[in-house]
């Protein structure tokens, strides 16, 4: 589904950054460590980009983050393509989903709270915080299969994540969910892809749809029609 969509990208004019997540399960030393929800204690202590690894005192080195935060804050356009496994994300996707809490109200100034000095974090948010949403204005696309159960669930979960990072849908055809070779043996199921024409040729609207969006912002010519509110409560 990814090398269906990188050449509409590429025939759009853009140039295109996979992020392939299975890397995780197949590269030596390739990992995301857990997030350590510092967001819990207080936002400001929530670093962006995430300041906890590496943590050599704990062997936690070599954080793939300190590449993939960079990716995200260059791309004018997100397309996720993932499966669903039970009923939810694959494991790395979650595990990266949640070390982007810190794009979601995180801190850009870790001197401010010296560190990981909880009592100074918890000051600053009591003092009034911002909630700043570092990765706002991005347009996004989403492509989720499934073989059984789950795919609504989980494109309806992306969806949310990602609106409430303040990024923005490129529009109903922007965001598919779906299933290959539906309750059909594992084995069979990349034949059932290659067979499935109707799916990719949503897969290929949903590319189309983001690349649109995109193209449009860049102009001038999309604007998200909420960027003037103002939110009551910004967490």
């Amino acid at each position: 589904m990814v090398k269906l969509a990188e050449p509409v990208f590429a025939e759009m004019g853009f140039a295109v950054d996979i992020l392939d997540l299975s890397r995780l399960t197949s590269e030596f030393g390739k990992n995301i460590h857990p997030c350590k929800a510092c967001v819990s204690t207080a936002m400001p202590l929530c670093h962006w980009p995430c300041s906890c690894y590496p943590n050599y005192s704990l062997g936690q080195t070599s954080d793939w983050m300190n590449e993939i935060y960079p990716l995200w804050v260059a791309a004018h356009g997100i397309l996720i393509v993932t499966p669903v496994n039970w009923y939810h994300v694959p494991g790395g996707l979650k595990a990266m989903m949640d070390r982007l809490v810190c794009a979601d109200g995180g801190n850009p100034d870790p001197t401010s709270t010296h560190g990981k000095k909880a009592d100074e974090a918890k000051a600053l948010e009591l003092k009034g915080w911002s909630y700043p949403r570092h990765l706002a204005g991005r347009h996004f696309g989403l492509i989720v299969h499934g073989d059984s159960v789950g795919a609504e669930g989980v494109r309806r979960t992306l969806s949310d994540w990602l609106t409430d990072m303040h990024l923005i849908s490129a529009g109903r055809f922007s965001e598919l969910d779906g299933y290959v070779g539906y309750m059909e043996q594992y084995a069979a199921s990349h034949r059932a892809f290659d067979e499935d024409g109707e799916f990719q040729r949503e897969v290929l609207n949903a590319t189309r749809a983001l690349g649109n969006a995109v193209r449009l912002a860049r102009n001038g010519q999309l604007e998200e029609p909420g960027s003037e509110l103002e939110d009551p409560n910004p967490k």
